[in-house]
């Protein structure tokens, strides 16, 4: 599916409905582009392919400035069925959340395409951690979270996920994972959401700003 995230600026003015432009732009994209659709209109009784795979995940948000940027993700499914989430309590200690990160990898095995991208969102509510881990996917490899106590955090986690020798297809190898990503939230004092969104080898991102 397509996934994208717009940050408006707050002089932008739209004319017109954007949401069914970047839908047309979806639906361009497949055409032109000969792109799989995968699409279909309803989850549970009637699930036939809408044929131009629309309508695409759209999460708007408006920012200072007087430019229009535009993040698109094409998600595969494989690795999408594959994420988890959890709400921890602050009384459970940084250990077991870290093994329930890596434990949603390790239980993907070859199902979510290894070598994956690990995005992890923290905080928020639960729709919040889904949205952090979900941007978390999109980030470059090699890039870690700005503070010091997450960036080692994630370099902690590829460590370990790598340690399993599920490596690339799950064939066995040293690289069972490219990068974990995280993002995180302010959240209430009694709980920890923790989402881990899963990204296959094919990790199809593009960023343009007008």
């Amino acid at each position: 599916m397509s996934i994208v995230f717009a940050q408006v600026g707050q002089s932008v003015q739209i004319d017109g409905d954007f949401e069914a432009a970047v839908n047309a732009g979806v639906r361009n994209a497949h055409k032109k582009g000969y792109l799989r659709t995968s699409v279909v209109r309803d989850p549970l009784f009637d699930r036939v392919n809408t044929g131009d795979g629309c309508p695409a995940i759209l999460h708007t948000r408006l920012v200072p400035g007087e430019q229009l940027r535009l993040t698109v993700m094409a998600k595969g499914f494989g690795s999408e069925n594959c994420s988890r989430m959890h709400l921890f309590v602050p009384a459970d200690p940084l250990s077991t959340i870290e093994d329930f990160i890596v434990n949603t990898v390790l239980d993907a095995g070859s199902k979510s395409c290894p070598p994956v991208i690990v995005g992890v969102g923290v905080g928020g509510t639960i729709e919040r951690a889904a949205l952090l881990a979900k941007w978390a996917t999109g980030r470059s490899v090699g890039e870690h979270n700005p503070l010091a106590k997450y960036a080692e955090l994630e370099q902690r986690l590829l460590a370990a996920i790598n340690r399993s020798g599920i490596g690339p297809g799950g064939l066995g190898g040293r690289t069972t994972a490219l990068a974990v990503n995280i993002e995180a939230a302010p959240t209430h004092i009694a709980s920890i959401p923790v989402v881990v969104n899963l990204c296959c080898h094919a990790s199809r991102h593009h960023t343009v700003t007008l």
